[in-house]
């Protein structure tokens, strides 16, 4: 084509072109400034879960070696539901999921614990052998750190508590949540709800009744750590979509609220840029216990078989990039001292918890 043509065709687009430009630099600015309040709401909100556990614990400025440097590493993941969280009475740990996260294999593992698992608790004055799910309350988030890390031998860093009461607020929050129903059901115990075998779309109060439901499982707790699983996923593949900015202030709220972590904002961050990626591909599975009467008492555990405890050792440990150990923690030495225990028997057998010196 003609250049003279071209330019005679553009001289009367002028005048439009500046408007143009002048519309997109103003949405610029107003797509800028909405950033930026964003931004200072999140920093304002996430620096208000802030709670260190220990003298590891960096400069909230800065971020965490391990973080900057890219490297995989483990979070506990808690779930309690005992009200706000801060008040005096802190309550048992409902959720416990070891969580491990590797951008360079673009992986997340997820291992759920069971709450009534044997474990020693690690921090006590004397010796300390009960459900694992006491920990946070003897505790807190350090205490439930570190016992799950003695229980799998694998280096926790970071933990984050959620308030399970606030499980409704964040699903609403992100529009709602899609699941898989394994299998229809309703249970009048966690609300008046009716789950379809299939995909389902869940509100946030339809999440938390999900997530809850035990009775009505034939795998009984083991079943609901599954769903609550597929929750947090679900949660995790909405929150990093741009559907949940229409609704980033109450986000926001929610989660200023009902969450504590060890995590600063620098660190988040620092993982929305660098390890986005791992959250494409999510795998999970359970810590496997068998029924058991423990003495002294006696009372309702499952207690993990050594073989089980090594299998998810050595999975979160692969995870995590480090060379796989032989446990001989005091599950395993409470483990060899029970010999008439049968852990090929599915029935529910007498389990003894001897001195911690054996």
């Amino acid at each position: 084509m003609d250049s003279r043509v071209n330019r005679r065709s553009n001289r009367p687009r002028r005048p439009l072109l500046k408007i143009l430009l002048l519309v997109i630099t103003t949405l610029l600015v107003g797509v800028g400034a909405y950033g930026l309040r964003l931004y200072s709401q999140a920093k304002y909100a996430v620096d208000s879960t802030y709670h260190g556990i220990g003298t590891e614990d960096g400069d909230q400025s800065q971020v965490a070696a391990t973080i900057k440097a890219k490297k995989p590493f483990a979070i506990l993941l808690l779930g309690v539901d005992t009200g706000a969280l801060g008040r005096s009475e802190t309550g048992r740990s409902d959720t416990m999921i070891v969580a491990v996260v590797n951008p360079k294999k673009k992986t997340t593992t997820m291992v759920s614990i069971p709450r009534d698992t044997a474990a020693k608790m690690i921090g006590t004055k004397s010796f300390n052998m009960q459900k694992i799910n006491a920990a946070y309350e003897i505790g807190g988030s350090k205490m439930a750190v570190n016992t799950s890390s003695s229980l799998v031998n694998v280096p926790i860093k970071y933990y984050l508590t959620v308030n399970m009461g606030a499980l409704e607020k964040i699903v609403d929050a992100v529009g709602g949540v899609d699941v898989n129903v394994a299998f229809s059901w309703s249970d009048p115990k966690v609300g008046n709800y009716k789950f379809t075998k299939g995909k389902m779309h869940l509100n946030g109060a339809e999440a938390l009744a999900y997530a809850r439901m035990r009775h009505q499982d034939p795998k009984g707790d083991y079943g609901r750590q599954e769903r609550q699983q597929q929750v947090i996923k679900a949660i995790v593949k909405k929150a990093l979509s741009t559907d949940t900015l229409k609704n980033f202030d109450k986000l926001l709220k929610t989660v200023s609220s009902n969450m504590r972590t060890n995590l600063s904002f620098n660190d988040m961050m620092a993982l929305a840029t660098n390890y986005r990626s791992a959250a494409k591909k999510i795998t999970s599975t359970t810590l496997q216990g068998h029924d058991a009467w423990v003495y002294p008492g006696p009372s309702s555990y499952q207690i993990p078989s050594t073989t089980e405890l090594q299998r998810v050792s050595d999975l979160l440990r692969t995870a995590l990039g480090l060379q796989t150990e032989t446990l001989t923690n005091q599950n395993v030495r409470e483990n060899n001292a029970n010999t008439n225990f049968n852990f090929d028997n599915a029935a529910a057998q007498t389990y003894v918890l001897y001195n911690p010196d054996l």
